[in-house]
């Protein structure tokens, strides 16, 4: 018998996953394969995305075996990592350099003229998002000025511009040979580039960044037909594409305004449904594109960015080899009562959401004799907690409505210690579902949608199943002195990058 399937397709920070979900939304095959990670300097980061293309060839066969019964795919989504930028050459589909990852902040100079002229305003107003290292239209810009000619190859249509998903449906659909060169808005968003209410290129911001029209994909909506693929499932439809936060909401069914997620992975991203109003933020958050399903209006969402919490984990792991796998941490941390009155923050990339400060890098406060791995190790997953709780307060400040409960996914939520934390700093329930790959889910969810296997947004909801929940037990007193702490901390990590040619 012929099963049909959604296929899923991750491309994340670290690995890139093929998963294929069935009808109730449960996970039925799995492959994944790790890329390297490269970091040519302080501060940069790049990916290999040739490398990502060809694991991406190796795991979709590895899937579809791994079922071990006939399989049909009735559509393709896509998730990817949001921000990460590659050029390739439209005749080669070569790409001109690695792709630069979105923890990058090479780009760091660059914002600091942004802020100073034209200001927040001026970008906050067209597209939703400050001047940070984060976003893309800053990386082609270093590209244009330390890459002899791309500039001019750009404006002549020569080479095209696109973050993972781009990259690898225009591979996906022919290449050289007529591949699609196609964004969704999701990701579109996430540019700097894209006008936040009409979901189109913006004019003054394209001429602002010196960006071509000619390099740059068609937006469409996140879920629609967008094409047959030509490799690997030759005649498949691809139907679905989302930036991977945005994937994880759909994927958390959170369909209705005022319900959010937080995606604990690499960094971690807390996402709030505002329905279709785009709601402009007065504490640090981002205002972004949360999905677009085919011709219905685009539904937005406020954004809380941290930019390191996962990658604190590996860094405790292979940097200072003090644990041997991810999960020890847990084992560590619970070793010792408290943190010893040791804090640290993880400003390794700059602070994200809500102070957005690039010239903040990582500290350890509080160090005395007393210390030991134990209390370090409940320190790295505080941090955690404590980011999300500044997160959370600023979007309680910018929303009508304080949060009352948080849908949390991604791998670090087999983390108990760390979950009740959370639960704790927040003072408010934290669930977890069965499925807990929320980013393969949503893309799938919503290529399932354009494709029909799902009818609608009803059903996916009813196929959401709690597995986990943490409820807050800590006393106020605690949590207010901690927070305290913890905000104290964070003060000791700011103006640490000075600007070029200050004394």
């Amino acid at each position: 018998m012929v099963e049909r399937y959604v296929m899923s397709i991750d491309q994340g920070t670290n690995s890139t996953r093929c998963i294929l979900f069935d009808h109730h939304g449960r996970l039925v095959s799995v492959a994944q394969r790790e890329h390297q990670q490269h970091f040519p300097r302080p501060g940069w980061v790049e990916h290999d995305a040739v490398e990502i293309w060809r694991n991406l060839r190796r795991i979709v066969p590895e899937a579809l075996s791994d079922e071990g019964v006939a399989a049909e795919v009735a559509a393709i989504g896509l998730a990817n990592q949001r921000e990460t930028t590659v050029v390739w050459d439209r005749r080669t589909g070569v790409p001109v350099g690695r792709a630069i990852v979105w923890q990058d902040t090479r780009t760091a100079p660059l914002v600091d003229d942004l802020r100073s002229d034209p200001g927040d305003d001026f970008f906050l107003e067209r597209c939703g998002l400050p001047p940070s290292t984060y976003f893309s239209a800053l990386r082609i810009r270093w590209l244009f000025d330390h890459v002899n000619g791309l500039e001019r190859r750009a404006e002549d249509g020569e080479v095209l511009f696109g973050t993972m998903e781009s990259w690898l449906i225009w591979n996906l659909t022919g290449g050289v040979d007529g591949g699609l060169h196609m964004t969704d808005a999701t990701n579109a968003s996430r540019t700097m580039l894209m006008n936040i209410r009409t979901l189109e290129w913006d004019d003054e911001l394209l001429a602002f960044f010196g960006v071509p029209r000619p390099m740059l994909p068609e937006i469409r909506s996140s879920a629609e037909n967008y094409g047959e693929a030509r490799s690997l499932l030759p005649g498949v439809r691809i139907t679905a594409a989302l930036g991977d936060q945005q994937a994880a909401l759909f994927g958390q069914t959170c369909f209705s305004p005022g319900e959010a997620k937080c995606t604990y992975g690499t960094g971690s991203f807390l996402l709030l449904n505002t329905g279709t109003d785009v709601v402009r933020s007065r504490h640090g958050l981002l205002t972004t594109v949360a999905y677009k399903i085919g011709d219905e209006p685009p539904v937005y969402a406020l954004e809380g960015s941290i930019a390191v919490t996962g990658s604190l984990v590996q860094w405790f792991r292979d940097r200072l080899g003090l644990i041997s796998s991810a999960p020890e941490i847990e084992t560590l941390a619970r070793t010792v009562e408290d943190n010893g009155g040791c804090y640290i923050v993880p400003a390794f990339s700059g602070l994200f959401a809500p102070r957005w400060r690039s010239d903040a890098r990582g500290v350890i406060v509080g160090l005395t004799s007393y210390i030991t791995r134990g209390h370090l190790a409940r320190a790295v997953l505080e941090a955690t907690g404590w980011q999300t709780r500044e997160v959370v307060d600023a979007m309680n400040a910018d929303s009508s409505v304080a949060l009352k409960q948080l849908k949390v996914d991604g791998g670090m939520t087999a983390d108990n210690l760390l979950m009740q934390f959370v639960a704790d700093v927040l003072d408010v329930p934290v669930v977890r579902p069965m499925v807990a790959e929320t980013v393969s889910l949503g893309a799938a969810y919503a290529a399932g949608l354009a494709a029909e296997y799902w009818p609608d947004l009803e059903i996916l909801r009813r196929n959401w199943h709690r597995a986990g929940q943490w409820l807050p037990d800590m006393d106020p007193e605690r949590r207010d002195a901690e927070y305290d702490n913890w905000q104290r901390a964070v003060e000791r990590s700011l103006g640490w990058i000075k600007p070029p040619g200050s004394t």
